[in-house]
């Protein structure tokens, strides 16, 4: 059954012919970004800036979450120019913050690390003053992929909780809740001096307390910044929206979650993981402590 959005989704449309260069470039440079693959509701908005979140390592998934619209399958092999025409694209685009996320690859040894340590250091390379988000796999929790993407020095290491451990079974079944804090914790304790950040999507059902004890869990591990949004079922195959979240709530969410210690969160029913990742960042900086 087809639900109706609240009146808080409503954008802006952008004019036409506002996306098109962002949309041609990456089209000539044959990449892919979430933004498109994954449905994502500021596409609008974020390609109208000239920004972009790239998805390596294809745009087919060896897991089959059922909130995703990306594509499960087989994956084609590594492209090795890919880490080179990202670098291109957000040279193009004069970009100053990239984001740079992926499909899950379970069927590689590393699960991609090394393509994201790659993708890093060409980016940084080939842009010097540019700052550097990964949003990586859990790698199935292999400790030395994790250290291979944290030592490429991304200046953000995150990795999404996305949802509460009740709700694993039902949203993300080859994934772990424990595996999932566990990267982020093994990130932090091998580069402290790193911003770590973590997301969830609300309205899959969870209760209160539970988001509350999972924003504990994530400020135990030493996450520092935290994106809460609103999710949104691609089609009616997907695991349905069993409520949407008032702003309010979110905001309320927000108040919760830099109580408990978080340098920086974006809470709103339209935020994203990545979206304005750099603001996000500059919060994590500003509010940081130096001993």
């Amino acid at each position: 059954m087809n639900q109706r959005l609240p009146v808080w989704f409503k954008q802006q449309l952008p004019r036409a012919g506002e996306m098109r260069r962002v949309e041609q470039l990456l089209a000539d440079l044959k990449l892919h970004t979430v933004c498109e693959g994954a449905h994502c509701p500021n596409i609008g908005q974020c390609f109208r800036a000239g920004t972009a979140t790239f998805i390596i390592m294809g745009d087919v998934c060896t897991r089959n979450c059922t909130f995703c619209a990306v594509s499960k399958g087989i994956p084609l092999p590594l492209d090795d120019d890919e880490p080179q025409r990202i670098a291109e694209a957000g040279r193009q685009l004069g970009l100053n913050y990239v984001v740079i996320t992926c499909v899950t690859r379970d069927d590689l040894p590393d699960g991609g690390a090394a393509h994201f340590a790659k993708t890093v250091r060409i980016l940084h390379t080939t842009i010097p003053k540019l700052r550097v988000e990964v949003l990586v796999s859990d790698f199935n929790g292999n400790k030395e992929s994790i250290k291979t993407a944290v030592e490429a020095s991304p200046e953000v290491f995150a990795h999404n909780l996305e949802t509460v451990p009740r709700l694993y079974p039902f949203i993300r079944h080859m994934a772990c809740y424990q595996r999932s804090l566990d990267v982020l914790r093994t990130a932090k304790e091998l580069n402290p001096n790193m911003v770590t950040k973590s997301g969830l999507m609300l309205g899959l059902g969870e209760k209160q307390n539970e988001v509350i004890d999972a924003m504990h869990d994530l400020r135990q591990a030493g996450c520092e910044l935290l994106a809460l949004g609103q999710y949104l079922a691609p089609s009616q195959a997907h695991h349905p929206v069993v409520d949407f979240i008032t702003p309010e709530k979110f905001a309320e969410y927000e108040k919760i979650g830099l109580d408990e210690g978080f340098k920086g969160i974006a809470s709103a029913p339209l935020v994203r993981s990545s979206f304005r990742a750099a603001e996000l960042f500059d919060s994590a900086i500003n509010n940081r402590v130096i001993s």
